[in-house]
């Protein structure tokens, strides 16, 4: 009988490593108006913003970097349409959609409201103070908000674990879940710009123990098919003069998003 003591152990098997892929949507209508953009008044994409999308299915359908996900979308009209601009790209039809993966809510009474009547009413919104302070008076505080991303996460990464997932989601999303996948301050610190259609990308490896996951981020912010296109409003010079003392990317969430 053969000594046991010296025949190797079986390696067990492994689950291949998660991918996470995060898709800001193409520019909103809302942005160009200047509009509080909620999930109940988006009004989807400007001119721009599809063409910033199917920029960035061209992208995909050349180099075939995001084949065979699974596409997931927010229930906001601009992060839909995005997703159904490119998707097909990925080889799918539909995105499936999570409300939890939706920006910050403004709450009933302020969506669709004017930036300027917001500030002229409120002042500056400040999202890197209290994290529990109603910053759209009625609506999603920072702190739940992040907890709603989270949650959506956290169920998403469990159903689709090992796989390659795509959200086609917003600025706060992506600020929300890189500061939740890198252990960083939940609020503050540090600035994320993330640009319209840039792919965000992380990478869960196999041998991460399940109550010690280490992600690591792959690319932030990658928008080398944007190359040559006009910039989008939030991102021009003008716009950044008359709204620097009114917006704040500072926090969980994106004000530019909401506008």
């Amino acid at each position: 009988m053969a000594d046991q003591s010296s025949t190797p152990s079986a390696r067990p098997a492994t689950r291949p490593a998660t991918r996470l892929v995060l898709v800001r949507h193409g520019e909103s209508q809302v942005t160009v108006d200047r509009v509080i953009g909620g999930f109940r008044t988006c009004s989807g994409l400007s001119e721009l913003g599809r063409e910033q999308s199917e920029r960035l299915r061209d992208r995909l359908s050349s180099t075939g970097e995001l084949a065979g996900g699974v596409l997931i979308a927010s229930n906001f009209a601009r992060a839909l349409e995005t997703a159904r601009i490119f998707g097909p790209a990925m080889g799918t039809a539909e995105p499936i959609e999570i409300a939890g993966f939706g920006e910050h809510d403004p709450g009933p009474d302020l969506d669709g409201v004017t930036f300027a009547a917001y500030v002229e009413e409120f002042g500056s919104p400040n999202f890197g103070g209290d994290p529990h302070f109603e910053v759209f008076p009625g609506g999603e505080t920072v702190a739940a908000f992040h907890l709603r991303v989270g949650s959506a996460l956290s169920q998403v990464l469990d159903e689709q674990a090992g796989k390659l997932i795509v959200v086609s989601c917003h600025g706060g999303v992506v600020d929300a879940i890189f500061r939740q996948l890198l252990r960083t301050a939940p609020t503050g610190i540090f600035d994320l710009w993330t640009t319209n259609t840039s792919i965000t990308e992380f990478v869960l490896s196999s041998d991460s123990a399940a109550r010690d996951q280490r992600w690591r981020l792959v690319r932030y912010n990658d928008a080398a098919h944007l190359a040559g296109l006009l910039p989008a409003t939030n991102e021009s010079k003008n716009h950044e003069a008359t709204t620097s003392t009114t917006t704040s990317t500072t926090t969980g969430t994106d004000a530019d998003d909401q506008v």
